[in-house]
Formats: structure tokens, C-alpha cells, sequence
């Protein structure tokens, strides 16, 4: 459905933001951030692996991408992207 493609484009937005609140350009920002969605689907489709088993491969014991996720997890990164979801299905069921 549009809900996921616009929930993806969500996420690309933010982490546009967020490079552009460290320092790149506007159009730098998205270049990274769509080259970088776009090498986490192909890895996912390619290896047919769960995301956390490549997550894994790429944190380390206090590294800087463990502290990311941890700071997006107390935020509600995973809980809010649930939440999304079941909002818009629950939705969709009573329009039916």
C-alpha cells in the first residue's frame, strides 16, 4: 500500500534532516541517505537474511552505531514505526 511507501519516505526525510543538521548540503543529504536505503534493501534482498543479522555484522561493543540505535530505540524508533502501521491497517479495516 502508499502507507508503507510514505512511512520509508518518512525515514529518508529524518535522516536527511539529520545530516543536514551535521553539516552536508541539502542534496548531499539525500544522495546519502537514498544510496544508503538503497544498499540496506538490496543487502536484505539478497542475502534473504533478518535485518538484525546484518545489523549485528556492523555493530560493535560501545561503537557509534550502537549508540545510534540505542538513542533511536529510547526515543521510540521501533515502537512509533508499529504503531504507524497498526493505526493505518486498523483504519483500512473499519473503511471496509
Amino acid at each position: 500500500s502508499s502507507c508503507g511507501i510514505a512511512f520509508a519516505l518518512r525515514y529518508i526525510r529524518a535522516a536527511m534532516q539529520g545530516g543536514i543538521e551535521i553539516g552536508f548540503g541539502a542534496e548531499i543529504a539525500q544522495l546519502i541517505t537514498a544510496q544508503t536505503v538503497k544498499g540496506a534493501t538490496e543487502l536484505v534482498l539478497q542475502t534473504g537474511h533478518h535485518p538484525e543479522r546484518e545489523i549485528d555484522k556492523v555493530t560493535t561493543p560501545r561503537g557509534v552505531t550502537i549508540t545510534g540505535l540505542n538513542e533511536m530505540e529510547h526515543m521510540g524508533f521501533s515502537s512509533s514505526l508499529i504503531r504507524g502501521l497498526m493505526a493505518s491497517y486498523n483504519k483500512t479495516n473499519k473503511l471496509q
